[in-house]
C-alpha cells in the first residue's frame, strides 16, 4: 500500500531553519506531484508547497513564498520542504500528499502522510 512518511519537524526559534522530508513509498514516485500542507491548532489544513513529478514546477502559498523552497529527488522516493526565516505563525502539523498533477486544493490529493510537528518560538 502507498505510505508516505514526513520527518524533521521539530522545536525551532523564530528566524531558524529547518528541513521537512517525506519518503514515499508503494507508488511510482515519479509520476506524481508532490504537495506540502499544513495545519495549525483550531484551524483549517492549508496549503503550502507543491512541486511537479520532475521537479520543474513549483507553486507556493503567498505565505511562504521566498522562505520555503520544495525539492525532490526521485531516485530518492523524497521531497523536501526548505524552511527558513521561520516564523510563530508557522508553528504547525505538516502534511505530504501525493496526487497525479499540481493542485493547491487538499481534496484533491490520494494519498497522504501522518504529518510531522513543526513548533517556531518567539
Amino acid at each position: 500500500q502507498v505510505q508516505l512518511v514526513e520527518s524533521g519537524g521539530e522545536l525551532v526559534q523564530a528566524g531558524g531553519s529547518l528541513r521537512l522530508s517525506c519518503v514515499a513509498s508503494g507508488l511510482t514516485f515519479s509520476s506524481y506531484a508532490m504537495g506540502w500542507f499544513r495545519q495549525a491548532p483550531g484551524k483549517e489544513r492549508e496549503f503550502v508547497a507543491v512541486i511537479n513529478w520532475s521537479g520543474s514546477s513549483t507553486l507556493y502559498s503567498e505565505s511562504v513564498k521566498g522562505r520555503f523552497t520544495i525539492s525532490r529527488v526521485n531516485a530518492k522516493n523524497t521531497v523536501y520542504l526548505q524552511m527558513n526565516s521561520l516564523k510563530p505563525e508557522d508553528t504547525a502539523v505538516y502534511y505530504c500528499a501525493a496526487r497525479r498533477g499540481m493542485s493547491n486544493r487538499d481534496a484533491a490529493y490520494d494519498y497522504w502522510g501522518q504529518g510531522t510537528q513543526v513548533t517556531v518560538s518567539s
